[in-house]
Parts: structure tokens; C-alpha cells; sequence
């Protein structure tokens, strides 16, 4: 009987998936040519988001949004436990940002354009020195107002620990004087963990911390810069979400 539940929710979620993305699809691509900030484009994916969130019966929760000033760009540092992070995140924040994604989808038809044209940055990641030139090169054509999220972690939690942050992100916001937004994504593993097919129903909880300045900040003491919003990240997290408050 599990085992038919479990096909049953991967096969309901895989039909969703298609439907919503081929009915936002061409709207996303339309608009990513009228839209020279990109920001047209993202507000209708969170029409998806909206979407894959009521038909997977997952509900989601704040709190620390009050830390946001809208209209300010953050380099926001998330921890990252399951794809639902996307959803939850694009939902919950309520501001404007750009994605940093892996340079292979640029080559998708049609979409990889319409990623291009919204602004978000792509990366080769099999190349240190590149990727960080795409990430200037992309800080550039970053629209004001608007901020761009980096999952420091560089992939999903395998076991629902916060695990090393990778220096990416504290470079680019050292460099772009820009203040680190630190969020934390609680029971999203709980959701999809990395690997699983089939999806639960449940909540998901995003907590923003106060941003951390960085102009005092250099290449020189980056690491007390990765401690200080590391500790933020940590000091709201609750792997038990939401079965147990935080104490």
C-alpha cells in the first residue's frame, strides 16, 4: 500500500509539473522580452510555485520578514534541504531576486533564453575561475532593487544537517558592498528529501535573520564573515520542524 501511495504522489506531482510549467511557460518567454528588469518573469513564477505548493498540499510559514527594507539588494544565503526550497522561497521572502544556476540550462530552447533575459547568472561549475567571472559579470547586469540568492551549502543536505558553506556567495557580497541576508529554510527535508521520489504533504517554515553588514568586511577576514551569518543560520534552524519548537 506504501509503495502505491508513493508511486501515486510521484506520478500526481510529475503531471503538475508539466501542466504548470507548459501553462506558465509561454507567458515566462513572452514577457522576458518585454521586461528589461526581469521582474515580470518573476512574479509569474510564482504563479508555479503558488501552484506546485496546493497540489502537493504543502503549506508554508515566516517569520523575521520585518528584516527585509524593500527596494534594498541582499546577497541572500539560504541553507538548502529539498527542492521545495525553491518554492517556499520564492513564495515566502516577498522581494525581488535573481537565481544563480548552472550554465547547462542556458541551453534549453526557448527557456534557457527567458532565464538569460530575466537576469539570472549562470555558471560553470566545473570551473572556479569562470564561475566567478559569470558571477561579476552577472552582478552587473543585476537590476536595482534586486538581490540574488546563492544555496551555500552548493547542493541539498544529504542528511538535514547545515553542512561547510562554500565562500562564493561572502565574495560576492565583499565585493558588491552589498549586506548578507542570512534565511532559513525549516521542514522542507521533511517534504522531499535529496533522492526521494515521492513527495509528503506538510509545512515549511522561512525564517529571515537581520541582515549582516559587509563593508567591513574583505578577502582578508571572509571567514569570520561565513561564521558570523553562519551562526544566524544555525541559531533558527529546527531540524525536527515542525514536530518541535525551538527552545
Amino acid at each position: 500500500m506504501n509503495t502505491l501511495l508513493r508511486i501515486f504522489k510521484f506520478l500526481w506531482a510529475g503531471f503538475w509539473i508539466c501542466l504548470a510549467t507548459i501553462a506558465i511557460f509561454i507567458p515566462i518567454v513572452a514577457v522576458s522580452l518585454l521586461s528589461p528588469t526581469g521582474n515580470l518573469p518573476f512574479i509569474l513564477s510564482k504563479v508555479w510555485a503558488w501552484i506546485m505548493l496546493k497540489v502537493t498540499w504543502v503549506r508554508l510559514e515566516s517569520r523575521g520578514n520585518d528584516n527585509i527594507r524593500q527596494g534594498q539588494s541582499y546577497i541572500i544565503i539560504s541553507n538548502h534541504q529539498s527542492h521545495f526550497d525553491i518554492l517556499a522561497l520564492v513564495i515566502k521572502l516577498g522581494i525581488q531576486f535573481r537565481w544563480i544556476i548552472k550554465k547547462e540550462l542556458r541551453k534549453i530552447p526557448f527557456f534557457g533564453f527567458a532565464l538569460y533575459k530575466s537576469r539570472n547568472i549562470f555558471i560553470d561549475r566545473s570551473d572556479r575561475r569562470k564561475a566567478v567571472e559569470s558571477i561579476r559579470d552577472g552582478m552587473k547586469r543585476l537590476p536595482a532593487g534586486v538581490s540574488v540568492m546563492f544555496f551555500v551549502e552548493g547542493t541539498r543536505s544529504p542528511d538535514g544537517k547545515i553542512h561547510e558553506f562554500k565562500k562564493g556567495g561572502f565574495a560576492t557580497a565583499v565585493e558588491s558592498g552589498l549586506p548578507i541576508l542570512p534565511v532559513t529554510v525549516n521542514g522542507s527535508r521533511k517534504i522531499l528529501p535529496k533522492k526521494a521520489l515521492a513527495f509528503n504533504p506538510g509545512v515549511i517554515e522561512v525564517v529571515v535573520g537581520k541582515p549582516v553588514v559587509t563593508e567591513n568586511y574583505t578577502h582578508d577576514n571572509l571567514e569570520e564573515l561565513m561564521d558570523k551569518t553562519r551562526n544566524i543560520i544555525v541559531s533558527n534552524f529546527n531540524p525536527d520542524y515542525p514536530g518541535k519548537n525551538m527552545s
